[in-house]
């Protein structure tokens, strides 16, 4: 699993800091590609001499380095990472982590993570500071948001005292990411992303305002999650997901042929795409001039790609579909989650503020098959992808 990955491995101001240098290494010898960074009190605890020699790589403290003149990127240090590390986690960076607090370049790169699905956390404390509830809620706060604890393990502690705080010992640490239970393993997951362009002529066409950002992010969510993933996408100014199979498409008709193609070997089928329901009978050979009296086109309706699927689906596949909603919304959702034979349906709608089109936020309810409905406030779109999976894993 790390064979190949983008490893960032944070390091914490605590006395387990000194393991970051043989975590570094465990993790290197496994094939990870690995960047440190190091809250400003940890090289109290290990210099970042050993860490950068040992990665092979510049250690990252500050935003700005006075000595090379360079800015630290955040945003870009999150993109590079598959997988996001933190070893030890202190009480009090795992403190800002859950509640948002952002004061340091490695808490700004946490946040700054695509996928908080691709983040671990390693806590090391003393047992009574570990057990305390305030701790607890923290720890539980940052499970909530798709981050994977590695338990404390038992044994003696700086202090002298002896019980559950100690950081997990290294090969542990490795073991745990490598061989973590992931849900979705095995699953083929087919995805559409984005709108569909209905060419008029050459270089005019009908189109919508979708971005294809929700579909990403499912798609890296489902893969951070273990899945095989094939996304179908229609023309978007996004970069691929890793480890995604992508086809581009651009018309309505060939959005239908690709799924055509592919949807029988899938096991779960979530259609996020904005496909046009109309497209010009007729596409003009050259570019149409614009004339004085008006212009007519006759449009003809596209494929019904999703009935069609919901139609021909298989006993054991799982159908997802999305409704955008201007008006009557939970009535329309409903409406068009059984006419399409779906098993759930995912609703937003273009009246509140921050959700639809274009946004990195999204606002959705999620109804089910039995009219089981549950309404979310808005979010990221990442964490919506949690959401949209979580339920999917819940009824299938």
């Amino acid at each position: 699993m790390l064979q190949g990955k983008n490893v960032l491995l944070g390091v914490s101001a605590g006395i387990a800091a000194y393991k970051a240098a043989h975590l570094c290494r465990a993790l290197i010898k496994k094939g990870a590609n690995v960047k440190v960074l190091m809250t400003p009190d940890s090289v109290n605890f290990i210099t970042p001499l050993t860490l950068s020699t040992l990665s092979k790589n510049p250690v990252a403290i500050e935003y700005f380095d006075a000595k090379t003149g360079e800015w630290e990127n955040h945003v870009e240090l999150a993109k590079w990472a598959d997988f996001f590390l933190l070893a030890p986690a202190t009480a009090n960076t795992i403190a800002k982590m859950a509640n948002g607090i952002c004061d340091n370049l490695l808490l700004a790169t946490y946040f700054s993570l695509p996928n908080q699905n691709s983040a671990y956390f390693a806590p090391a404390m003393d047992l009574d500071m570990y057990k305390h509830p305030a701790i607890q809620l923290n720890i539980k706060k940052l499970k909530e948001v798709g981050n994977h604890l590695i338990p404390a393990e038992e044994g003696e502690l700086a202090s002298g005292l002896k019980g559950e705080g100690r950081m997990a010992e290294v090969e542990n640490i490795v073991s745990f990411i490598e061989g973590r239970d992931l849900p979705w393993k095995n699953i083929h997951l087919l995805i559409t992303a984005g709108p569909t362009y209905e060419a008029i002529d050459p270089v005019r066409f009908i189109g919508n305002h979708s971005s294809g950002k929700m579909g990403y992010a499912i798609a890296e969510t489902a893969v951070e999650r273990g899945a095989k993933v094939t996304l179908i996408s229609g023309p978007t100014s996004l970069e691929a997901p890793k480890n995604v199979k992508l086809i581009k498409i651009q018309s309505a008709a060939e959005m239908f042929d690709a799924v055509k193609e592919h949807y029988q070997k899938a096991d779960c089928l979530i259609f996020s795409a904005a496909v046009s329901d109309y497209s010009p009978k007729s596409k003009a050979n050259q570019k149409i001039k614009k004339k004085s009296d008006a212009l007519q086109i006759e449009l003809a309706p596209t494929q019904d790609i999703l009935k069609f699927v919901g139609e021909h689906k298989k006993e054991n596949q799982f159908l997802v579909g999305f409704a955008l909603e201007t008006e009557n919304e939970v009535e329309n959702a409903i409406g068009k989650l059984q006419r399409k034979n779906l098993d759930l349906i995912v609703l937003n709608s273009l009246q509140d503020q921050g959700a639809g089109f274009g946004y990195d936020s999204n606002k959705v309810t999620i109804i089910d098959a039995d009219n089981n409905q549950e309404e979310f406030e808005l979010k990221s779109k990442a964490e919506v992808a949690q959401d949209i999976l979580n339920a999917v894993e819940s009824r299938w």
